[in-house]
C-alpha cells in the first residue's frame, strides 16, 4: 500500500517528530509532502530515505498548491492519503478528493478547549475543518480528550478513531556520556541541577512563566535549558536579562531530545493546553522526573506514573524545588511506558487505513 502523508510544515514539533517516528515503524510504502517550511524534519525524513516534497505555499489563499497537490497524488497512485495539522488537512483532503484516492485519513493532534494548534478555534475555522472532516474517512485522535473535542464539534463517533503518540523508550534511555558532553557544550557544571523543559518557543508552551517563577532560584548552581525554536525566543532572551539570570538560562535551539533530556534533572513542563503531553513522556521515558501542568497521555494511562508530578502554576517552583532536593535515582523508564511503545502504535495507524478502504469496496 503507497501512503501519501500531507503536513503543514516540517520544522521540529509534537507532530513532526511523531510522523517522522511512526514512518520508521510502519509496514507501508510512504512519502511525505509539506506545504510550507520543510525545515530539519525534512531532512532527517530525507536520511531515513523517505521522498519528501516542499510544496512552497506562500499563503493560505493559493488555491493552485490544491492543483499542484492533486496532481502529485495522481502521479504517485497513492492509495492512502493521510494529513496532519489543520492546513494540510484542508488542502490534503481535498487534493485527494480530487484525485479520487479511496481512502483518506487525518490525525488529530491539536484540538483541545476550543483551541486549535494554541489558537481560538473561531466560527469560520470550526466551518472549515468540519467541511474538510467530510471529505476523508476517519480522523485519528491522539488522545482521548481530543476525541471529546471532535465528538462535541459535531463529528460522528464511528468516524474517529483514538491511537495515542507512540513512544520509543529505548531510543530516549538516559546515557550518561551525552549528559556529559551536552553540559560542557553548554559551559553548566557537571554538578549543577539543570532544571529542562522541551518544545516549540511558542507563547502555549508558556516558557515565559517558568522562567519568570524560576529566575530567584537560578544561578551557578541550578540552570535553566530549554530545547526549542520558534518565535518566542527574542523574547525569552530579553525576560532572562532583565531577570537578571542570563547566563544560566540556556537556548540551544533544536537539538537531539534524548540527548539533551540526559544533561538534565527535572523536566518542568507549564502548558495548560496539551493534547497528549509527548515532551512529559519523553523525559520519564530517559528517567526524568516530571512536574507538569497537563498531559492527558498520562491521566489516560489509569494509573499513577512513578516520578510523575502533576502541578497548579501556584506549586511549580514549590515542586520543582522538592524533586531537586531529593537524592537522585536510577534513570530507568516507568514500564507503565511501555504501552506506548511506538511500534505498537504504527501497527494501529496501518490498520486504520485498511478499515475505510474495506468500508468503501462495501459500500460500492
Amino acid at each position: 500500500m503507497r501512503v501519501l502523508h500531507v503536513i503543514t510544515g516540517l520544522a521540529a514539533g509534537g507532530a513532526e517528530v511523531q510522523l517522522r517516528l511512526l514512518l520508521q515503524h510502519s509496514r507501508h510504502d510512504a512519502d511525505v509532502v509539506a506545504l510550507y517550511n520543510a525545515g530539519s524534519v525534512a531532512e532527517q525524513l530525507r536520511a531515513d530515505g523517505v521522498t519528501v516534497t516542499d510544496l512552497g505555499m506562500r499563503s493560505n489563499t493559493q488555491v493552485g498548491a490544491v492543483l499542484r497537490l492533486a496532481r502529485l497524488i495522481r502521479r504517485g497512485r497513492y492509495d492512502v492519503v493521510h494529513t496532519h495539522l489543520f492546513r494540510a488537512g484542508l488542502y490534503g483532503r481535498l487534493a485527494a478528493r480530487l484525485a479520487r484516492v479511496p481512502v483518506v485519513v487525518a490525525t488529530e493532534h491539536s484540538l483541545l478547549d476550543d483551541q486549535l494548534e494554541g489558537r481560538p478555534a473561531t466560527r469560520a475555522v470550526r466551518a472549515l475543518y468540519l467541511a474538510a472532516e467530510r471529505l476523508g474517512q476517519r480522523t485519528v485522535a491522539v488522545s482521548t480528550s481530543v476525541r471529546d473535542n471532535l465528538l462535541r464539534w459535531g463529528i460522528a463517533a464511528d468516524r474517529v478513531v483514538t491511537v495515542p503518540n507512540g513512544l520509543d523508550v529505548d531510543a530516549l534511555a538516559f546515557d550518561p556520556a551525552a549528559r556529559t558532553a551536552v553540559r560542557a557544550g553548554l559551559g553548566i557544571p557537571e554538578g549543577a541541577h539543570v532544571v529542562g523543559a522541551v518544545g516549540r518557543l511558542h507563547p502555549g508552551k508558556r516558557f515565559d512563566v517558568l522562567l519568570d517563577v524560576l529566575a530567584p532560584t537560578l544561578g551557578p548552581d541550578r540552570h535553566l535549558l530549554v530545547v526549542g525554536e520558534g518565535a518566542e525566543r527574542e523574547a525569552l532572551t530579553g525576560l532572562a536579562r532583565d531577570r537578571g539570570v542570563a547566563p544560566w538560562v540556556h537556548l540551544p535551539g533544536e537539538r537531539p531530545v534524548a540527548t539533551h533530556l540526559s544533561a538534565m534533572d527535572v523536566l518542568a513542563s507549564p502548558s495548560r493546553y496539551e493534547t497528549f503531553g509527548l515532551a512529559v513522556l519523553e523525559a520519564l521515558a530517559n528517567g526524568l522526573p516530571v512536574v507538569y501542568r497537563r498531559c492527558p497521555a498520562l491521566d489516560e494511562l489509569g494509573t499513577p506514573v512513578p516520578g510523575a508530578h502533576e502541578a497548579t502554576d501556584d506549586e511549580l517552583r514549590s515542586l520543582v524545588d522538592d524533586v531537586l532536593s531529593r537524592p537522585a535515582g536510577p534513570r530507568v523508564p516507568p514500564t507503565e511506558l511501555r504501552g506506548l511503545d511506538v511500534r505498537a502504535v504504527a501497527a494501529r495507524v496501518d490498520d486504520v487505513y485498511d478499515g475505510p478502504s474495506v468500508h468503501r469496496r462495501r459500500g460500492r
